[in-house]
């Protein structure tokens, strides 16, 4: 396996299942979430976070949130991370806040990744919100 990297084996990967538009919703948002956690471990981005939100919200399936260590390696996270997106065909993503790299939205449909550093994440801190429990589950009726 001289030179296989676990991008080029989720690419050869990438290449076998059908276009994103012939798979179900489902299939379509787990490869986007497998394509953006192997991008942020590539990166080295720390302190990563997967949220399932379906049933939760309608801006999508999944919410991931992660660090970088400076401005520098958060602008540089973000610019690996779309590119990964579109060499994997899952498309251009939006992208808002690489500019200033504090805090980088990247919205790729079905996965919705947030690039923090450290004391920006820590103060909004917004995976607390995302995986607090449902109210109605713990309404009593």
């Amino acid at each position: 396996m001289k030179g296989k990297t676990l991008r080029t084996a989720l690419r050869k990967k990438a290449d076998i299942l059908p276009s994103p538009a012939g798979l179900g919703g489902s299939d379509a948002s787990s490869r986007a979430l497998q394509t953006v956690l192997a991008s942020l471990e590539d990166s080295k981005a720390e302190n990563i976070v997967s949220i399932d939100i379906q049933g939760k919200s309608s801006l999508g399936d999944y919410m991931v949130v992660a660090s970088g260590r400076s401005h520098r390696h958060v602008a540089a996270v973000s610019e690996h991370l779309l590119k990964a997106l579109k060499e994997a065909g899952l498309g251009n993503a939006r992208v808002e806040g690489l500019s200033g790299a504090d805090w980088v939205l990247i919205d790729a449909g079905d996965v919705i990744v947030h690039v923090f550093r450290p004391e920006i994440r820590e103060f909004y801190n917004i995976e607390k919100m995302w995986q607090a429990p449902d109210l109605e589950e713990e309404t009593i009726h």
